[in-house]
């Protein structure tokens, strides 16, 4: 069986892949055919049906476990499959067949509880440590992407970012000793918390009814004001304002929401940005 990162251009291939996205189309000429986003635990990659519509598409459905052949091309710079036969492959994992991170995830688990254990102000401190004793919090960290089609898109990308970003704030705590370290931190620890209300679960991630509506900075601010009940009301507000202004840098009214805001960028940029 042929994984996602090992495909290559003019070959015939046979895999085990789970259906990201599926969706009917029709060419210009009006021939209906089917787009799909195929995935497995190395990648994923846009596939395409243009023969036996009508008899393919009655055989799976957006997650499911599929098992194709078909043919490698490349187009417009990037692969495609061009898909020949379909079958169910209702023995494969759907969930197992997440893209997903290259690091270890207990790993980063322990980069996390590191950074939240140097938070020394009580207030923040008790915030961090509810964050951290939320099972469910930390096990959709550790199975969502930070996003789905962009930096860390990939099952463990939310925890990694995380890990990420508060590593960034951290350090640039340390050579700007007058940021407040303890509200950075905490803000940076629990900036994209919303994820884990606005996305899915595996293979799809697509969004709730909640996130479609809301999104997760709204979401977000929405679990840290509950996590925050007790904090004291002028570094809950804070807080909140560096969370809720981490997509834009314009609304960042305190230093610590300014660095905020670019330390996901950073950590976005160089997640994805090609490099030689």
């Amino acid at each position: 069986m042929t994984t996602v990162a090992d495909l290559a251009p003019d070959t015939l291939v046979e895999g085990v892949y789970a259906v990201a996205s599926k969706r009917r189309l029709r060419t210009k000429t009006g021939s209906a055919y089917l787009a799909l986003e195929l995935v497995d635990a190395s990648g994923r990659i846009e596939a395409r049906v243009w023969n036996d519509v009508e008899v393919l598409d009655q055989r799976f459905a957006e997650g499911d476990s599929i098992r194709v052949l078909g043919r490698v091309e490349r187009f417009r710079d990037r692969l495609q499959l061009e898909v020949r036969s379909i079958e169910p492959a209702p023995d494969a994992d759907a969930a197992a067949l997440t893209p997903t991170l290259r690091r270890d995830r207990d790993e980063l688990d322990g980069f996390l509880e590191f950074l939240a254990s140097e938070v020394a102000h009580p207030g923040l401190r008790t915030v961090v440590g509810r964050f951290l004793a939320d099972e469910r919090l930390r096990t959709r960290l550790r199975e969502l992407p930070a996003t789905v089609d962009g930096h860390h898109g990939y099952s463990g990308g939310l925890l990694e970012h995380t890990v990420g970003v508060a590593t960034l704030c951290r350090e640039t705590a340390q050579l700007h000793p007058r940021l407040r370290a303890d509200l950075l931190g905490t803000a940076a620890l629990l900036h994209d918390v919303g994820r884990t209300v606005e996305l899915g679960p595996p293979p799809l991630f697509r969004p709730t009814q909640e996130g479609k509506l809301l999104g997760h900075v709204h979401l977000g601010l929405r679990l840290v004001e509950g996590l925050a009940h007790d904090l004291e009301a002028a570094v809950r507000a804070e807080l909140l304002h560096a969370i809720g202004s981490h997509h834009d840098a314009r609304a960042a009214r305190t230093a610590e929401a300014a660095v905020l805001y670019h330390a996901n960028q950073l950590d976005a940029i160089a997640a994805t940005r090609p490099v030689e």
